[in-house]
């Protein structure tokens, strides 16, 4: 929290203050489709076929019509987004959660994810294709873009929660149980019938 406070927050601020939306958008574009080439094969190792599809096909068309990514045109034609990354396909495959970790710099996590994160990096094509000041432009740049998209989110769950920290593990393992099941309701508790 306190380099959140002193460094990314800060600038996140004046990210959002200097760019306008539409530039922001399109930094956001592009680094989305950056990570499209992991959201694919997280989908083909969760065998989830349809998404993987759905990933390489926002790759190729927003790589080339939308201008090396920094257009969303796949989204206008119904290819819409969905984020995979090793620590659901780990979810997936029955891995737990538990517990719950604050990793520097990178926020909410747990030991499953953590996991995912690394195995991420080694997956990504751009990990190689790219030169290593690229590679820590591209994390910058990513950590920024994520940070300013939950200035507004963050400070009112600070001010709104009596235990921050637990109110945020709380959050982060809810969103990322919803990310395993791709939305989908959790399955229902058995009941006891009273009688």
């Amino acid at each position: 929290q306190t380099l959140d406070g002193v460094l990314l927050k800060p600038v996140a601020e004046i990210y959002v203050g200097i760019v306008p939306k539409w530039g922001r958008d399109r930094i956001n574009d592009a680094l989305n489709n950056l990570g499209e080439p992991v959201n694919f094969a997280n989908a083909m190792l969760q065998w989830e076929l349809e998404r993987a599809v759905t990933s390489m096909l926002r790759f190729a068309f927003n790589s080339t019509i939308g201008l090396a990514g920094f257009f969303d045109v796949a989204e206008g034609i119904g290819l819409s987004r969905k984020a995979e990354d090793f620590g659901q396909t780990l979810g997936v495959w029955g891995v737990g959660d538990r517990p719950y970790l604050v990793l520097p710099l990178l926020g909410p996590s747990n030991p499953r994810d953590a996991v995912g994160l690394a195995a991420d990096w080694i997956i990504d094509p751009f990990t190689r294709a790219l030169r290593s000041h690229e590679r820590y432009q591209r994390f910058i740049a990513r950590g920024i873009d994520q940070r300013s998209l939950h200035i507004e989110d963050l400070e009112t769950l600070e001010e709104t929660s009596i235990d921050f920290y637990a109110a945020m593990r709380e959050l982060y393992r809810q969103y990322r149980s919803n990310e395993i099941r791709n939305g989908e309701l959790p399955p229902p508790f058995p009941i006891r019938s009273i009688t």
